[in-house]
């Protein structure tokens, strides 16, 4: 086997192996950021600070200007979703 191929395929193993590694490790740290927020919106308690302290008449209106459903809603999904959309991960 030629030499400089034995050295090109080393180094293209690595690279894609050093990719891998990390695309596994952004999935990773995206599942986190998912679950960390999921648990934030979980209660009022939790979001108490976007849900309970959010003025209504100043929430909805937000809503309303991004285009957020608000209809029939829980003010819980409500701000979970404009922060989705507008402020978080």
């Amino acid at each position: 086997m030629d030499p400089s191929k034995r050295g090109f395929f080393t180094r293209t193993l690595a690279r894609q192996i050093g990719k891998t590694i990390q695309g596994f490790r952004d999935g990773l740290q995206e599942a986190e950021d998912e679950q960390a927020l999921n648990e934030f919106f979980d209660s009022y308690e939790s979001s108490y600070s976007l849900t309970l302290a959010y003025p209504d008449e100043i929430l909805l209106e937000s809503a309303r200007q991004h285009r957020i459903e608000i209809e029939g809603r829980d003010k819980k999904e409500i701000v979970k979703e404009l922060f989705e959309k507008h402020g978080g991960p």
